[in-house]
């Protein structure tokens, strides 16, 4: 089954009230469907330098509250949620809050965290991934029984709750992503999720050239095919989502592409057809991500923040917005 497109863009930061809404606003008006921010914690310092994270300096839920009460119909969403991070009632209702008042345009997305660094400079205890994994299936049998009808009874290895209903209840049924390159992480997205997120095995607990390696268009194949395996016959119902972190659209884009190769250690034509990469004019993406869809089925691309302005010509001709 073909998917229509769907774009998201993506903000680590902000420097005001005013800057963050005119973000917002301005991703609604170029046709974007969905603003996501991520999860992270740490400020600038030898911590944060050792991951080779870019800084967040807002945090996701009220920035995410905030965006949703300045636009009208953009989703609000955040790619990922690190559960671990966070008491699970209270990121739950604080989601389906979010869901309430921005009229049910939520989309809640869901990671088993991987930032080690991180992990550490905050003195939180990092679990090996079955075992964070494992927990996230938890987290996402509660935030089920917290948006269902009737008490939240929920008892499992994580979550212990009883004697309450969840409230609010979601205004529409916000569609669960849940991300990750690894295969367990990715049968339990196949089987959980709305929205499968394929992002790097990040394995290695920071970003570099490993995680990049993880996510080549071969071994992309293989992340479908984990997908596959957990959904079984509900695979054509998902939504495939991908951030393209490398997106530059331009004419020629040549040596570009010629530095990302060498970087990543691919060829040029490998680096053309990374799945987490778009280089080239509008044609030449429209028809890479029309390829890529028939291929692996992705419909859904998210983008930097910095490339939102020179993507949006791609999110017109690909949904007509």
């Amino acid at each position: 089954m073909i998917k229509p497109f769907r774009f998201g863009v993506q903000s680590f930061s902000a420097e005001s009230g005013e800057d963050w809404a005119d973000k917002a606003r301005k991703a609604e008006a170029l046709g974007f469907s969905t603003l996501h921010l991520a999860d992270h914690l740490l400020g600038p310092g030898p911590a944060l330098e050792a991951t080779n994270h870019p800084v967040q300096n807002i945090a996701a839920i009220p920035a995410m509250a905030y965006a949703a009460a300045v636009t009208k119909t953009i989703n609000i969403g955040c790619r990922v949620f690190c559960i671990d991070y966070h008491n699970p009632v209270v990121l739950i209702k604080s989601a389906m809050t979010i869901d309430m008042l921005s009229g049910g345009r939520l989309e809640l997305g869901l990671g088993a965290g991987w930032l080690r660094g991180e992990y550490r400079a905050i003195d939180l205890g990092f679990d090996e991934p079955r075992v964070r994994i494992d927990r996230l299936a938890d987290i996402v049998e509660g935030i089920k029984a917290f948006c269902s009808d009737g008490l939240a009874d929920v008892h499992n290895d994580t979550i212990h709750w009883e004697g309450f209903a969840g409230v609010p209840k979601p205004v529409s049924k916000p569609p669960i992503m849940i991300g990750g390159g690894s295969p367990r992480i990715l049968r339990l997205a196949g089987r959980e999720a709305d929205i499968v997120s394929l992002n790097f095995n990040n394995r290695s607990g920071i970003i570099g050239p490993d995680g990049v390696q993880s996510s080549s268009e071969e071994l992309t194949r293989k992340k479908v095919d984990w997908v596959r395996e957990g959904a079984g016959d509900r695979f054509d119902t998902l939504e495939i989502e991908i951030g393209a972190y490398f997106t530059f659209v331009m004419d020629d884009a040549k040596q570009m592409v010629e530095n990302f190769a060498q970087m990543f250690g691919y060829s040029e034509e490998d680096m053309r057809k990374h799945p987490h990469a778009l280089f080239g004019g509008v044609d030449t993406v429209c028809e890479e991500l029309e390829r890529r869809r028939e291929l692996h089925g992705i419909s859904y691309i998210t983008v930097g923040l910095d490339a939102m302005e020179a993507f949006a010509p791609v999110v017109e001709r690909l949904t007509g917005k």
